[in-house]
């Protein structure tokens, strides 16, 4: 397990970007663009234009990975 958060590039609207993620959390992050069909980049395009202005991208994938799995306990 890693503790320290790594960064990972991504391209926004064809603008490349990078954020920095743990392990864990980049891994639940793909999983969760798998299990939607969706391409990485497209699921952080999304993210990233519904997040409000003093969050930063890595904590709004953070937040979004949380709510997603919250959303599937309640289901």
């Amino acid at each position: 397990m890693s503790m320290r958060p790594k960064k990972r590039s991504l391209t926004l609207n064809g603008h490349r970007t990078s954020v920095s993620l743990e392990d864990e959390f980049w891994a639940a992050f793909k999983k969760i663009a798998d299990e939607q069909n969706t391409p990485l980049n497209a699921l952080a395009a999304q993210i990233d234009k519904e997040r409000g202005i003093d969050l930063g991208l890595a904590s709004a994938i953070r937040l979004y990975i949380l709510k997603y799995y919250q959303d599937k306990l309640k289901s």
